[in-house]
């Protein structure tokens, strides 16, 4: 478990952490449900994504997703290619 806060210290790895499409096509439903309850209740979520250092975790809300990004509360990002997935709580 990391802070989110602690985010802007992790070297995110380059490559893509899923290997099939439709894993891809699951993680994009679940960044958009992930939004959703951020922007409809404030409600968090649990992201699973791979640091330099191994698979990491953190608990927030996801305010908003790119293709690329999603940008979580007080503007810290992760790569979309780097988050395995997503869990509401």
């Amino acid at each position: 478990m990391i802070s989110k806060e602690d985010i802007h210290h992790v070297k995110f790895v380059s490559f893509e952490v899923l290997n099939s499409s439709e894993e891809k096509l699951a993680r994009r439903a679940q960044i958009e449900n992930a939004m959703l309850l951020g922007n409809g209740s404030k409600g968090k979520s649990k992201i699973y994504f791979m640091g330099a250092d191994g698979m990491l975790e953190v608990e927030t809300t996801v305010w908003a997703a790119s293709d690329d990004v999603i940008t979580l509360k007080g503007g810290v990002i992760i790569p979309v290619h780097c988050i395995q997935k997503i869990e509401l709580i």
